[in-house]
């Protein structure tokens, strides 16, 4: 039972979330020492945060039929507890919304060290995730996915660990968030890229059902590049270090990934991307930790 709650959680992609919270935390390094305590329980707030998420919009939707055995599945198939009747809907909703529940003492917490700017990033988060797919709002089914993947995991979550070390927000902070919210953002796009034919016949409208595979593929090659583009500029801005270049040691994975997607979207595309993601992360954060030694 127990293996079958963690596969429920998608717990592969949380290297996603540990990354954001990393990278906020080295920035925030930069400045004086690092509060442990307080990154640790940032990481496992946002890691339950994230849980919840996935096994709540797994919820709807294998509820609105979007999510069916032809589908491939964010991951692969190991976490679809659903369609492999591991789980019952309800089980499955009890789960998610006790994940959100787990997270409320931390957040209290957090908020008690911190003031009230905990709390809205907090529910900032928790509110994204479960209008990601719950309707009426529905974000993924209307081509909002993208943004709001974006902004959960570069500005929100990056500034957030930021914040929880220092006590403040900064535009530096914001600005290096971004690179990172698009790497996530274009692990969701190649997910629906991958799974354009499903999502129309569900009637579900995403960035890649609009744009078509074509233009898809496209736009997930421009935006790539575009973060790698701009955290060249980052670091000749002087917002970054020189060390914060060690993330361009990432590009080979970043060429592979998009001549694969020139020829063919792979069944783990959305796994590989996040790949990158992870990559382009752990470089950075090596960066930002050899500007912390050397400066």
């Amino acid at each position: 039972m127990i293996k079958t709650l963690w596969m429920a959680m998608r717990p592969q992609s949380f290297l996603l979330s540990a990354v954001s919270v990393s990278v906020g935390t080295s920035l925030a390094a930069l400045r004086g020492a690092v509060d442990w305590p307080g990154f640790l329980l940032s990481l496992i707030g946002v890691i339950l945060l994230h849980g919840g998420a996935n096994v709540v919009n797994d919820y709807f939707d294998y509820r609105y039929a979007v999510d069916t055995v032809r589908v491939s599945g964010s991951f692969g198939q190991e976490s679809r507890v659903l369609i492999r009747g591991l789980l019952t809907p309800r089980q499955v909703l009890a789960i998610g919304l006790g994940l959100y529940a787990s997270a409320m003492p931390i957040g209290l917490y957090l908020m008690a060290m911190h003031g009230w700017t905990i709390l809205w990033l907090g529910v900032s988060g928790l509110v994204t995730g479960i209008c990601y797919t719950a309707r009426p709002v529905a974000l993924k089914y209307k081509a909002l996915g993208e943004i709001a993947v974006f902004v959960m995991f570069g500005p929100l979550m990056v500034s957030g660990a930021y914040f929880v070390q220092t006590g403040a927000f900064s535009v530096a902070a914001l600005w290096i968030s971004v690179p990172l919210g698009i790497f996530v953002a274009m692990v969701l796009l190649a997910n629906n890229i991958r799974d354009i034919p499903f999502d129309g016949e569900a009637g579900v409208q995403t960035v890649a059902t609009v744009l078509g595979g074509r233009w898809a593929v496209r736009a997930y090659r421009l935006f790539v590049f575009a973060a790698y583009g701009l955290a060249c500029a980052l670091v000749a801005s002087g917002m970054l270090g020189w060390f914060a270049l060690l993330t361009l040691l990432s590009l080979p994975l970043a060429l592979r990934l998009i001549r694969m997607f020139d020829a063919a979207i792979p069944a783990d595309a959305d796994a590989q991307t996040a790949e990158l993601d992870a990559l382009f992360g752990a470089l950075l954060i090596v960066g930002l930790q050899l500007q912390r030694f050397f400066q």
